[in-house]
């Protein structure tokens, strides 16, 4: 069997990983292609080693709650070289009227846990305070249509705790508005707790309850892993494997059209070239993969291209610490959307993974890019940095000049599972269900972290040898 797998981003690298161990296994002749557009292996996982310091680009981490990343790492003998965040540190901080203000404890997956912060927090006033009380009271809402997570979280435990609190967190995480992102794609277990529990409060308190039991058991609090020296020891190791493995590995190679014929696929290269392959694994962006099967495919194309992407960027900056106003006491901070900041987060890297600056220096992070916000920005390193340094400076004091710089611009990564996703997505997977020499995979479809591509590769990868049985 010829595969062919379009995109070498961490997707795509583990797709080609446990296509070659699947077929290892089950004695299926396999010859590999693998082809990436960019100049580097791991796409959005890049990682720079530089006088000490360790700089991402992208992602600094990934969830060890979903097993997929571990046990990878685990297979790849990387797991005694993963560390969680920092034991020595808890403290996450929220922007609120321009003041650094610490996140209540006892959150679980960003629903209040436990009740005695929430009452003493000064992100809400005592009104809004009492609206969270309601979510105990709430009739469960009947029905299974989907909502927008900003209206879910403010008809449960009311507007300003969706604002001060939810918002934030949730833009670390998907860079997205609540008011559009689709409740049943993002955080689909916070409507399992209203229907289970009658209450998000409810459901919250169990589960930190239960993470508190686990941390107990096997010592460490964090839910967040990272290599020793960066995320890129995981795509290393998988370029390694891949090459002990004698796949064909090609970087500095564009696709440009993608054409099936009755017993193969034609795979056009931007240089002119074309290649032939029994079949294909598709782990683009779905617009990128949209336009390559277009021609053939027109309506599952539409689907695809219809799924938005936003543009983000990342800012790592360093310091001596002596350069630093105040202490960096914490894993940084978040901006709510309402405080008009062009960034929307800042990570205090060398706090957070203290192996990550050298002695007496400080590696902060600012990550600059949301959606609604992408007119706002420049999208230049100049403008990025200045951008940057304002915030340091508004929220930190730091005016210091620091002593390397290093901005990575990510142009449409980040996709925004919005209200219509889940019907998207049946009708992506029932467009492909009488393909069973194609397959799509990534971050656009079942989720954007790191250990969801991991598994989105290895499930487009268990389609596909499924043909070579």
């Amino acid at each position: 069997m010829k595969l062919t797998i379009i995109g070498g981003g961490i997707t795509g690298l583990s797709a080609a990983y446990h296509a070659i161990k699947q077929a290892k296994e089950e004695n299926i002749p396999l010859e590999l292609t693998l082809l990436e557009a960019d100049s580097h292996w791991g796409g959005k996982i890049k990682t720079d080693r530089t006088d000490g310091f360790v700089i991402e680009g992208g992602p600094d981490t990934f969830l060890a709650t979903k097993p997929w990343g571990m046990a990878l790492c685990k297979e790849l003998g990387l797991s005694d070289r993963l560390h969680g965040t920092n034991p020595e540190q808890k403290n996450t901080y929220v922007l609120h009227k321009d003041e650094l203000v610490g996140l209540p404890d006892g959150l679980a997956m960003m629903i209040p846990g436990k009740v005695m912060p929430m009452l003493i927090t000064p992100l809400l006033n005592p009104l809004q305070k009492m609206r969270i009380g309601l979510d105990f009271l709430l009739p469960t809402r009947k029905g299974d249509e989907d909502e927008s997570l900003g209206s879910f979280i403010s008809r449960r435990m009311g507007r300003a705790t969706y604002e001060n609190l939810i918002e934030p967190l949730m833009s670390g995480i998907y860079a997205g508005d609540g008011d559009k992102l689709s409740l049943q794609s993002t955080f689909p277990f916070l409507r399992d707790f209203e229907i289970k529990y009658g209450s998000l409060a409810r459901g919250a308190m169990k589960m930190y309850r239960a993470r508190v039991k686990s941390q107990k058991q096997t010592g460490s609090r964090s839910v967040f892993r990272t290599p020793t020296t960066g995320l890129a020891e995981i795509t290393e190791a998988l370029v390694a494997y891949l090459e002990e493995n004698n796949a064909n590995l090609h970087l500095n190679t564009p696709v440009s059209l993608v054409t099936p014929h009755s017993s193969h696929y034609e795979i056009g290269l931007d240089n002119g070239k074309t290649l032939k392959s029994d079949t294909l694994i598709l782990a683009s962006p779905p617009y990128v993969t949209g336009d390559l099967i277009e021609s053939h495919l027109p309506e599952l194309a539409e689907v695809l291209k219809s799924i938005p992407y936003v543009s983000t960027a990342t800012v790592s900056l360093a310091y001596k610490l002596g350069d630093l106003p105040r202490a960096l006491d914490g894993y940084g901070y978040v901006i709510p959307r309402r405080e008009g900041r062009k960034a929307l987060a800042c990570t205090w890297t060398s706090t957070k993974f203290p192996h990550r600056a050298p002695e007496g220096h400080a590696l902060l992070r600012v990550f600059v890019g949301r959606a609604g916000q992408e007119n706002d920005i420049p999208w230049n390193e100049e403008g990025l940095l200045e951008i940057a340094r304002e915030e340091l400076a508004l929220t930190l004091g730091i005016t210091a000049d620091p002593l390397l710089s290093r901005t990575y611009i990510w142009e449409k990564a980040m996709p925004q599972y919005n209200l219509g996703h889940p019907e998207k997505i049946d009708a992506i997977n029932a467009a492909l269900a009488d393909i069973p020499t194609l397959a799509f995979a990534g971050n656009g479809y079942h989720g954007i972290g790191i250990p969801n591509c991991i598994n989105s590769g290895d499930m487009a990868a268990q389609k596909i040898l499924a043909k070579g049985k």
